[in-house]
């Protein structure tokens, strides 16, 4: 299980909440969860998110695995290179 914090854009999207826990192996897993949890977060996991895992941002390998423990960030996801 990990602890997951949302930027301030995804709050109002997850009932208000900044941290939330998740039983989740890989991105896409923690993903597809917070999704069925919160289904107003798919267009914003579409397009709009980066996620960071102790400090490595990941923009669009999903298949990345969570470590137990890991420092967990949903943000928002910045354009160009």
């Amino acid at each position: 299980m990990v602890e997951v914090t949302l930027w301030a854009g995804l709050r109002p999207l997850a009932e208000d909440q900044e941290h939330v826990m998740v039983e989740a192996a890989t991105i896409r897993e923690l993903l597809r969860k917070l999704q069925l949890r919160y289904p107003a977060l798919e267009q914003s996991f579409r397009n709009d998110v980066a996620v960071a895992i102790n400090g490595t941002i990941y923009r669009d390998d999903w298949s990345q695995k969570i470590p137990e423990d890991a420092e967990v960030y949903l943000i928002r996801r910045l354009p160009g290179g």
